[in-house]
């Protein structure tokens, strides 16, 4: 039954992939910039943070802002599949409640507005590419299958996070917590080189590496095997706990909201 729910809430993909835009037009119904009102404030966020913090190490803007920049942008499409995965299930319950709908479809709903609010917030990295004159070629290709590892790997963390928000109401503010520690932890706003000797701390964080596989080919590089191979782990571990408690909790779901 639950292999069934995915099947058929994908082929549903009409339905959910006008959910998901509608999320998107009704947070920012009346509106003069819509959506690009985060776009704006990422973009001043960027700009603010690359001129304090190349200051701050010592690093020149052209090779820190486009570092951060792309750190950012891959940060903020993982850290919302962690933040709004515990509403999936609580925030549709008008439609659990009276219409019989595959659980999967409010996954791919959300799923789909976080890939809509990324690609917009894509203007920005050309922005920074352009004003530098920087083009990583051919290289850049390799990030979407890093990519499509990301949002696979927010899709299944989002299926049992929602589940299991539905039941303990507590979990939605710890992970935002945990969230906002774990930015701080990431290499995001500072190079791993800066650990020197203790590089091991990055290595040992699961989050960089699944920033890394999108950031590096963005910047013109190639990510290392340690990167893929740590990402496919952390696929198979949340493919894991994803397919246990979808499958074992699912019938209660409706039951939790």
């Amino acid at each position: 039954m639950a292999i069934a729910d995915i099947r058929d809430g994908f082929a549903a993909w009409r339905l959910w992939g006008r959910m998901g835009w509608n999320d998107i037009l009704q947070r920012y119904r009346r509106s003069l910039l819509g959506p690009f009102w985060l776009t704006a404030s990422m973009a001043i966020m960027v700009v603010a943070l690359g001129f304090l913090y190349a200051e701050l190490f010592n690093t020149p803007i052209r090779d820190f802002l486009p570092f951060l920049c792309t750190g950012l942008l891959v940060w903020n499409l993982l850290a919302t599949f962690l933040s709004e995965g515990g509403m999936i299930f609580t925030a549709a319950e008008s439609y659990i409640k009276q219409v019989r709908l595959p659980y999967s479809i409010y996954v791919y709903r959300s799923s789909w507005s976080k890939i809509i609010v990324f690609a917009h917030n894509c203007v920005i990295y050309f922005a920074v590419l352009v004003y530098f004159g920087i083009w990583p070629g051919a290289t850049a290709l390799l990030a979407i299958p890093g990519l499509i590892l990301l949002v696979l790997n927010g899709t299944l963390a989002t299926v049992y996070i929602g589940i299991l928000s539905a039941r303990f109401r507590d979990i939605p503010p710890l992970i935002n917590s945990i969230v906002q520690l774990i930015f701080f932890v990431t290499p995001i706003m500072w190079k791993p080189e800066l650990l020197h000797r203790r590089a091991y701390i990055a290595d040992i964080n699961p989050f960089f590496h699944l920033i890394e596989i999108v950031r590096t080919p963005l910047l013109g590089n190639v990510p290392n095997l340690k990167n893929y191979f740590a990402v496919l782990l952390i696929t198979a571990v949340n493919l894991g706990l994803a397919g246990l408690v979808f499958t074992r909790f699912r019938p209660r779901i409706a039951y939790w909201i």
